[in-house]
This record gives C-alpha cells, sequence and structure tokens, in this order.
C-alpha cells in the first residue's frame, strides 16, 4: 500500500497537502537518475550553471503571492511578513558571486619542471533534507552551492512545509535546471534511511532535531558518507552593563519572538547585568505585550501559530513545569485571547528562572524565553557556555574589543555583537556541541559540497 504524507495545517487544523511516498525500488531509481545526470551536468561551465541557478531563483521569486499564503497555510507564519525572499535572494547571490574564486584550482607551482595544483571537484549527489521553520532559507544554503559547484540534488523537505519543495523544483526546472539534476521527493523514514545505508548520496545535510540528526550518522555508519548536521540550539543573549538598552530589548526580545520563536539561531536565554536587569524585564515585558497572536491571514497579526499543536504543547509544558519549580511567569495569556490551547501559544517571559529547568536547558523553540540577572563578565560567559548546543551567542555592549575577548571564550558557531537571529552569507553557519557539525555560505560553504583533488604534474625536460 502507498504511504501518503500529509501536512497538517496550523491554521485550523485540516489536511492542507497529501502527497505519495515513494516506494524503495521508485526510490532507487530517483537516485540513480540523479547519479546518471551528474557527470553532463558538471561538465557544463560554471558560468553557465551559476546563470542556471540564479534564474531559477528569479522564477521562485515571480511566485511570490503564492509562496507567501503557502507558507501560512503550512507553518503559521504571517503573511505580513513576506516570506523569505530577501534572505534567498542574498545567500543564492553571494555564492554565485564567489563561485569562480573558490572553486578555482590552486596553484603552488607552474615552471619548466612541474605543474602542480589543489583543485575541487562536486562530491556527486547531494541529498538536502530541510526543516520547516526557514524552509526556503534553509534549502538555498545548499541547494544553490551544490548546484554551482556541479553535483546533482535531491531534496527531501519537512512534511510541514511539503509544498516549498515542490516549488523550488518548479521554479529551478522552469529556468533550465534539468528535472534529474534536481529532484524534489516525498520519502519516509525507513526508505531515507535505507537510500543512505545503500550510499546513494555522496553528501547529506540535514537540519533538524539532535534525534534526527543521530538516526542520520547512524544510517550512514560504515558507508563513509559526509554528512553536515545543524541540529538545534539554545542561543542566548548577554546585555552588559554598557549596552543600550532600548536596542538591547528590541533586538532579543524579536529575536525570542519571531516567527513564533521558532528559529534555529533564536534567543531562548537572557543573561543581564544586574545593573539593567530590573529595567531591561520591564521593557521587555512591554514590548511583549505590543505582539498580536492571531490567524496568520489577517494583517494585524505579528504572530501567528506554531506550526504544529505538539510543538506547542512542549513549550506549555516547558513553561508549566518552570512555574511550578518557582519561576515567575510575566505575561498574562488572557492578553492574548486566540490562545487555543493548541497550536496557537501566547508569547512568554520567565524570571526567577534557574539552570536547573528544562526551559533554560532544552530547545523550548517557541515563543518563551527566560532571562537571569548576572553579576559579571564571567557569571554570563559560565552561563552562557552551561548548554549541550552552541550555534549563536549574542553580546549587547559599547564596546567590540571586550565583545571578540568574551566570544572566544563561548563555546558557540557564531558571535553576535548588538544583534541576534541571523545569518551572513560571507561567514560560516556552523555549529559546535550538540548543534552539529559541518559547515555552510560562506567559501567554506562549498567545502561541504565538493571534494580536493591533487595533481602533481612532472613535465618531461631533456
Amino acid at each position: 500500500m502507498t504511504k501518503m504524507i500529509q501536512c497538517i495545517s496550523p491554521v485550523d487544523g485540516r489536511v492542507y497537502a497529501e502527497r505519495p511516498a515513494l516506494s524503495l525500488p521508485d526510490a532507487e531509481e530517483m537516485a540513480a537518475r540523479a547519479r546518471a545526470a551528474q557527470p553532463a551536468w558538471a561538465a557544463r561551465p560554471l558560468e553557465e550553471r551559476i546563470a542556471l541557478v540564479q534564474a531559477g531563483v528569479a522564477k521562485l521569486n515571480e511566485m511570490k503571492d503564492r509562496v507567501v499564503e503557502e507558507l501560512a497555510w503550512q507553518m503559521g507564519r504571517p503573511t505580513r511578513f513576506g516570506g523569505e525572499f530577501g534572505g534567498v535572494n542574498d545567500r543564492a547571490n553571494y555564492m554565485a558571486e564567489i563561485a569562480a574564486e573558490t572553486l578555482a584550482p590552486k596553484v603552488v607551482e607552474d615552471s619548466d619542471k612541474f605543474r602542480r595544483y589543489l583543485a575541487r571537484e562536486p562530491v556527486g549527489v547531494v541529498f538536502i533534507i530541510a526543516p520547516w521553520n526557514y524552509p526556503y532559507l534553509t534549502t538555498i544554503n545548499t541547494l544553490a552551492p551544490a548546484l554551482i559547484a556541479g553535483n546533482t540534488v535531491v531534496l527531501k523537505h519537512a512534511t510541514q512545509t511539503m509544498l516549498v519543495g515542490e516549488r523550488l523544483a518548479e521554479a529551478f526546472h522552469a529556468a533550465g535546471v534539468p528535472e534529474d539534476v534536481f529532484q524534489n521527493v516525498y520519502l519516509t523514514h525507513d526508505v531515507t534511511e535505507a537510500l543512505i545505508g545503500q550510499r546513494a548520496f555522496n553528501f547529506i545535510n540535514f537540519t533538524g532535531s539532535v534525534n534526527g540528526g543521530a538516526t542520520i550518522e547512524r544510517a550512514a555508519a560504515g558507508t563513509f558518507t559526509a554528512v553536515g548536521l545543524e541540529l538545534g540550539g539554545k542561543d542566548p543573549g548577554y546585555v552588559m552593563a554598557d549596552a543600550d538598552l532600548d536596542a538591547a530589548v528590541d533586538g532579543l526580545m524579536d529575536g525570542a519572538m519571531f516567527n513564533a520563536g521558532q528559529c534555529c539561531c533564536g534567543i531562548e536565554r537572557i543573561y543581564v547585568h544586574e545593573s539593567l536587569y530590573d529595567a531591561f524585564v520591564e521593557k521587555a515585558v512591554a514590548w511583549v505585550k505590543t505582539l498580536k497572536l492571531g490567524n496568520p491571514f489577517e494583517p494585524e497579526s505579528t504572530l501567528g501559530p506554531m506550526a504544529n499543536k505538539r510543538f506547542a504543547h512542549i513549550v506549555r509544558d516547558q513553561i508549566a513545569e518552570a512555574v511550578a519549580e518557582g519561576a515567575e511567569a510575566l505575561i498574562d495569556p488572557a492578553l492574548f485571547p486566540a490562545d487555543d490551547g493548541g497550536a496557537y501559544l501566547a508569547p512568554q517571559i520567565l524570571v526567577n528562572v534557574n539552570h536547573e529547568m528544562r526551559v533554560m536547558r532544552e530547545e523550548s523553540f517557541g515563543p518563551v524565553v527566560g532571562i537571569m540577572s548576572v553579576k559579571d563578565d564571567e557569571e554570563a560567559i559560565a552561563a552562557m557556555n552551561d548548554s549541550p548546543y552552541g550555534l549563536t551567542c549574542s553580546i549587547w555592549t559599547a564596546d567590540p574589543d571586550k565583545a571578540a575577548e568574551i566570544g572566544a571564550r563561548l563555546e558557540t558557531g557564531t558571535i553576535f555583537m548588538n544583534r541576534c537571529d541571523y545569518l551572513d552569507p560571507a561567514l560560516c553557519w556552523t555549529g559546535c556541541k550538540d548543534t552539529g557539525r559541518g559547515t555552510a555560505l560562506s567559501a567554506l560553504g562549498y567545502y561541504s559540497v565538493t571534494r580536493p583533488k591533487s595533481y602533481h604534474l612532472k613535465k618531461v625536460t631533456k
């Protein structure tokens, strides 16, 4: 019997989209087509591959209205925010701009005796397992460089945003990328694991949960298939004594609450110097009270439902446990009447929290943040490092040298100063600890989807 994969809309709980999953034989045939198409794609001039990727992104931009509406139905983001096109365009354009220089051979010697150089060539077939929270952005991070570098790509998108893969494939195929070069597929977990175990792919990029990443690693064990993993975060913000208080409140609270808190690098815990703590908390509460929770198609809604009611259930449990253990919830849920006990969840600020509480240690991925007072940098550094995750840290100060000094002691992938919840395509997106391993974007992002090949050519001399 064919397995059907369903997207349940958080907006109204109905089945929004449904697609049949590939059987294992059909999936194996799909992977074989991707592998067969790769040499011819790699043989095309780099400039041609770059142009086709840029044309694919342009075609996607032409679908803006359709994409924004579908995103709201699939994962609840308010339509007022207009999709993810700014980031998609910036990231794709940057990776296109640096491709020729990054992928060019690095010449060591070219003399009358030797020609020695280091080249990079595509790994082959790249498998992207993309998440639902920023479904276009997270896909383009690997899709653009993989295709530009000469790989074929198989995309398996999250069930919650299943139509995203269809739109990307539609756009790129319309731009001229061959269908076997970029395939969007629907796969069950068991078929996915079987393909990985068969070495169907040469590189796997997965963004998702720690458990999901561990499953991918187990499936790939012994195949020597390279794996890139971004698995989660509990990203902290630190407000130093010299911080611009209003800027810190506005930046950190937006980082905690935007997209209903469903951001890989969203702010989930905040440490404030004791001299600013009371004022920060007061302003943060006032900031959150301006949010409007509601149907994502209503223009006044600034906060939509979480992508699935089970995600909201996790956050509610964390908040309830923290309050039972002595935390104080500062936001009255009655201020957000759209909270229905399901996917629609009122935002929350917690104080009197500590690191024994789940809400300060486990990923929440929802509109809740805990705020703690710290007496100095040493206490803040210890608190920020007291986490199994390491994706980003956000430091708010007027002193960039001090921010860099503190940043050097933090176990994380990216240090931000006076901003957060952002991705710079010129810098490597990476993490440590349970956040996973791997690199995306920047010149280093091309290294994940290519492999080095050395040439040592001795010239015949008389």
